[in-house]
């Protein structure tokens, strides 16, 4: 078995790759950002607050950070100066805790019942075998009056063949109506995934 020394993925192009970096500028970045979503927008015949786009940017960014994934995108469809959506990228290997990744402790640890019980089903992607973990989460930092957010989500948690490790990748949500295509996107972006030795 060998170790994934790194993996790719592919995304639609409304999906924002964003700064992970410990040396990425931030601000620079969603300044920058900002004006080409604006422009790309306008384009398409909208007009977006830059200076609210510039802010979602530098918060999702900087959210994501604080979790340390490998990769990190944010849904930006042209006409929208917030984020509809956050995809996360990480690698998981065993260690002293957990010296064997299975696809059982993937399902059981990467789910909760806070809404219901979780929909975990087992697929097949082209990298290997994988859950596949639909669930409903209260979102952080609920509104001060008024009920919570519910952040839908989706996780994929794939073995790739020939690996001991795991790659999980987390597709959330708080917009509602959007489940139907966000589970699609999810799964059209799952099935991208590529991982090197």
């Amino acid at each position: 078995m060998s170790e994934i020394r790194t993996c790719g993925i592919v995304v639609p192009t409304d999906w924002v790759p964003l700064p992970l970096e410990p040396s990425d500028d931030v601000k620079g970045w969603a300044k920058g950002t900002a004006t080409e979503l604006r422009d790309r927008s306008r384009a398409a015949g909208y007009e977006l607050d830059r200076s609210t786009l510039r802010r979602d940017l530098r918060v999702r960014a900087e959210d994501s950070r604080s979790r340390d994934p490998f990769y990190a995108f944010a849904l930006y469809p042209d006409g929208f100066d917030t984020a509809l959506a956050t995809l996360e990228v990480d690698l998981i290997y065993p260690d002293e805790a957990v010296p064997r990744i299975t696809l059982d402790w993937l399902a059981e640890t990467f789910s909760a019942d806070d809404f219901g019980t979780p929909e975990i089903t087992r697929t097949e992607l082209p990298v290997g075998p994988a859950v596949r973990i639909r669930q409903n989460f209260a979102a952080d930092d609920p509104p001060p009056r008024g009920p919570g957010i519910l952040m839908e989500t989706l996780t994929y948690g794939i073995r790739p063949t020939g690996s001991e490790g795991a790659v999980m990748v987390l597709v959330s949500w708080t917009v509602p109506g959007l489940t139907q295509e966000m589970e699609e996107a999810a799964d059209g972006i799952a099935q991208t995934l590529t991982v090197e030795f």
